[in-house]
């Protein structure tokens, strides 16, 4: 069972003058939740090399089990440093692709040619696809193999519009990814804001929040059981 996990390269939050990039908890608790039932990990991004981390995922109100796992695994630290460059990877050698989220992904993965041939390619070859929080946001362009976006007609969620509002970022990030997902056709719903709430629909998962991260991951790996 080999996963692919796919993290942010964008740092810059908006215009803000702060730093974004991906969310702690969304990438170490489905990393562990995978690594623990056995799966061959390895991890991406963009641009290669150290991806950058969303400061406010490292404060002490936003420390979980599997985050404080992860600060003391300098074995996973350093592979995080040195992620494989989006390019450079190949469908065929994985079962399955995961995104966490941070909202680095609304600037970088909406667009990035190489993650969106690179989910049409999971998608269109039978392989299950998950996204939390902010990652559904590398869905805004990708298409089925039909040609109609890949959410359309679907049961999604994702970081909701007031969730959005809630860290004030609302007028900050370049779309609403709420909004984008019905845009696309998507139909999108989400549970109460920072609870724990995901979407299965065939290969397409999607969690909303840095709470729905663990059980993203779970539904994953059972999509993965019933795939082998």
């Amino acid at each position: 069972m080999n996963v692919l996990i796919v993290l942010t390269s964008h740092s810059d939050l908006g215009n803000t003058g702060e730093k974004t990039g991906f969310w702690v908890e969304e990438f170490a608790a489905p990393y562990y939740v995978l690594a623990d039932a056995g799966a061959e990990l390895t991890i991406a991004s963009p641009k290669g090399g150290q991806p950058p981390v969303d400061p406010k995922s490292e404060t002490p109100e936003a420390q979980t089990v599997a985050t404080k796992r992860f600060f003391g695994d300098f074995d996973l630290i350093d592979k995080v440093a040195h992620t494989v460059k989006l390019s450079d990877v190949n469908e065929a050698d994985y079962d399955a692709v995961f995104y966490p989220g941070g909202h680095g992904p609304l600037w970088d993965l909406a667009t990035d040619a190489q993650s969106i041939a690179l989910i049409e390619n999971f998608y269109k070859n039978n392989k299950p696809v998950a996204f939390v929080c902010h990652a559904p946001a590398a869905l805004a362009n990708v298409k089925a193999p039909n040609g109609d976006p890949l959410v359309k007609g679907k049961e999604v969620t994702g970081f909701s519009n007031s969730e959005e509002e809630a860290v004030k970022l609302t007028e900050i990030v370049p779309f609403l990814l709420e909004d984008e997902m019905k845009k696309l056709g998507g139909h999108y719903s989400s549970g109460p804001d920072w609870g724990v709430y995901v979407k299965t629909d065939g290969l397409l998962i999607t969690g909303q929040n840095p709470a729905s991260s663990e059980a993203a991951a779970k539904a994953l790996l059972e999509e993965l059981k019933m795939n082998r």
